[in-house]
């Protein structure tokens, strides 16, 4: 009797995820995918996945307010997909990692950048803005020592 209800939750929680995951691919996707496709069909493309993570907030909302066990794994969810609904976050990356309150991976994909535009692999913009989410996501997720990486890389470079 003491589990009743734990399995459910655990499915419940498990299915969230799997959707979450799915849309956020499918946002990546769209964006790897970007010179191939017209305008017009990125366009549509990215307005229909992001109505879909809106409808997805919503019954995130919903679940919310009637099952108070799934609250803080949920709110975490909530967060990110508000964030990319509001182009908070712009790299579906990003945005996965946040709302699977993972810093230590995006620590390492900030090292990875770094080695990438050290070695000519990725654009100085492109690095910018995704350092800017990264660390952005760091602060939103409580880390306290995020900008000691911000400020040895600056002071690598000078």
């Amino acid at each position: 009797m003491a589990s009743r209800g734990k399995m459910e939750t655990s499915k419940l929680k498990q299915n969230l995820e799997e959707q979450l995951d799915r849309l956020m691919q499918q946002l990546q996707d769209l964006e790897e995918c970007r010179d191939e496709l017209d305008t017009d069909e990125y366009e549509e493309t990215k307005k229909e996945t992001l109505e879909q993570l809106s409808e997805f907030n919503d019954s995130l909302k919903k679940i919310m307010s009637g099952n108070m066990t799934l609250v803080d794994e949920l709110s975490g969810m909530q967060l990110a997909i508000q964030a990319a609904i509001s182009q908070a976050f712009k790299t579906p990356e990003v945005i996965r990692l946040f709302a699977k309150k993972q810093p230590g991976q995006l620590r390492t994909r900030l090292a990875e950048m770094d080695r990438d535009l050290m070695v000519g692999k990725l654009e100085r913009d492109l690095y910018t803005q995704q350092k800017v989410e990264i660390l952005t996501a760091l602060r939103k997720l409580g880390e306290k020592n995020f900008l000691t990486h911000a400020r040895v890389c600056t002071l690598r470079r000078s």
